[in-house]
């Protein structure tokens, strides 16, 4: 797949087969629509070309909501948009000037004169444009005269999946991982580099290493306890991932994300980690003592190792 920051680094593919949207997570409902675009491009000897957008246009539209939860940093977008099999991917800068194109500027100006679209596959109920006047309706009128064609893919096409970026993102907020992998159809992830922590779980022999996820736009799940897969320097280990604010150990209420990785000895510090939440184990409680909460690990890791084998 090719990656173009800004459409100065594009040069226009022959036959190009165009979608357009935020494709946040990259889920199962999005993969219909690129499915759809690869079957034209092959049909018709063209291209895939996607084209998103950063910052996510929320962003840029309401900057005092700071409410916003992404499923993908754009690192992990880049990734799975390439596994999905695009050839082409535009991601263009979103400002308020670009929010303020009309439907007819975006379309003659990017979708025709900058890419060269020759067939648009877009979602149902697609909106584009100032104040998201553009629709289905508009595109059709716009094709014959700009010499593109557009398909919508059907509401009953998508949701037969029955899935959304919304009710994935609220499946990750109750902790329920299971749900939202299988509407992402991958395990979600959180990536971050090891940093210094308070050295308690060293104590009783549960040793974590304390992660910060770099973006502070990505959704991080439901406080619990996770079993997870890591990677490491080439490694795939397994091992536990504790969200939450550790009420046996600490008073502070600020969240921290630990991961515990089983038959591993070495120092973390400044490392990169990668890591797949497989399944949620339990809900994070307080313990009455070190030992009890020590037992409980026990038991977590035991219920992981079964998980992961």
């Amino acid at each position: 797949m090719e990656v173009y920051f800004g459409l100065n680094e594009y040069t226009a593919v022959p036959n190009a087969v165009v979608t357009t949207g935020t494709f946040d997570g990259v889920h199962i409902g999005h993969q219909t629509i690129i499915d759809r675009l690869s079957e034209l491009a092959q049909k018709h000897k063209g291209e895939t070309v996607l084209i998103t957008f950063h910052p996510h246009p929320r962003m840029v539209l309401h900057p005092d909501d700071h409410g916003l939860q992404l499923l993908n940093t754009q690192e992990e977008k880049i990734e799975r948009l390439a596994k999905a099999g695009i050839d082409h991917l535009v991601i263009l800068t979103f400002t308020k000037d670009f929010s303020r194109q009309t439907s007819l500027e975006y379309v003659r100006n990017i979708l025709v004169n900058a890419i060269g679209t020759s067939k648009l596959v877009i979602g149902y109920n697609h909106h584009f444009g100032r104040n998201r006047e553009g629709s289905f309706e508009h595109l059709k009128e716009y094709g014959p005269v700009y010499g593109f064609d557009v398909e919508e893919i059907p509401a009953q096409d998508i949701d037969h999946v029955n899935v959304s970026s919304t009710k994935i993102r609220n499946a990750l907020l109750e902790g329920d991982v299971e749900t939202a992998n299988t509407y992402l159809d991958y395990p979600y992830q959180l990536v971050g580099e090891v940093i210094e922590g308070h050295r308690k779980g060293r104590e009783i022999g549960f040793p974590t290493a304390n992660l910060q996820v770099g973006e502070s736009t990505k959704l991080i799940p439901g406080n619990g306890v996770y079993a997870v897969r890591v990677a490491l320097e080439g490694q795939i280990l397994k091992g536990m991932l504790n969200i939450g604010v550790r009420p046996t150990v600490s008073d502070a209420l600020d969240r921290s994300i630990e991961v515990h990785l089983f038959d591993f000895e070495g120092d973390l510090y400044d490392k990169k980690l990668k890591v797949w939440l497989i399944q949620r184990l339990r809900d994070e409680k307080a313990f009455s003592s070190m030992e009890d909460l020590k037992t409980q690990l026990q038991q977590d890791q035991k219920k992981a190792l079964d998980l992961l084998s």
